[in-house]
């Protein structure tokens, strides 16, 4: 089964303390600069229910999740977000950018958990269905980025909590997807300032739109 690209679907990745949501919002105002409609989400999360799966999964106060729990539960949220936030905004016509998306399950679970690749791709699929045009990976060192993340006064989630070699092996799985679609993939070094960071995101998507 082959997924479908959408030319106006851009997604966000990265490591904890990249910029993401800076960048993010950078590329919101690019595009509503030009008249374009711009729809902004996150993963997990994006609807109602969706948010209610998120904070099971992030909450540190619920027994660990097995890995493969971890995983079905994002791929939950991921079919509600798809069915009820991208897709219709696609089919008007919007741009979604979206704060990751199934890259974050190969990296994350994948990666970090140690599950098998395959069973992700059929979850990719059979749940979800699409793919973004452009992926812009916010690339930083995982000891620099967790000092960036320390900064933001929020109390670490689950997630957040994990070591520092479970970070290490997300990186290297996202830039193995980097490497292995080019075409979709922009890396960025996220170790310039933030604002930097994003100019070259807004650069990024300038070439798609105005190309």
């Amino acid at each position: 089964m082959k997924l479908t690209s959408h030319p106006r679907f851009v997604t966000l990745e990265g490591g904890e303390g990249a910029g993401k949501s800076t960048t993010l919002a950078a590329l919101r105002d690019y595009l509503r600069a030009r008249d374009q409609e711009v729809v902004t989400t996150r993963e997990p999360g994006g609807t109602a229910l969706a948010e209610q799966i998120r904070a099971l999964l992030l909450d540190p106060h619920h027994e660990p999740p097995a890995p493969e729990t971890e995983l079905l539960l994002m791929f939950a949220a991921r079919a509600q977000h798809v069915r009820e936030v991208i897709l219709p905004a696609l089919e008007r016509g919007a741009w979604v950018i979206s704060d990751r998306f199934t890259d974050s399950s190969y990296a994350y679970q994948g990666g970090g958990r140690g599950l098998d690749a395959g069973f992700i791709e059929q979850l990719e699929q059979r749940v979800v269905g699409i793919q973004p045009a452009l992926t812009l990976l916010l690339d930083i060192g995982v000891v620099h980025g967790r000092e960036r993340a320390r900064g933001r006064d929020l109390p670490p989630d689950r997630i957040e909590r994990e070591r520092d070699e479970f970070f290490e092996r997300v990186r290297d799985a996202f830039l193995e997807r980097a490497a292995q679609e080019p075409g979709r993939f922009r890396v960025i070094d996220a170790t310039q300032s933030i604002a930097t960071v994003a100019t070259q995101a807004v650069a990024c998507l300038a070439e798609r739109v105005e190309g």
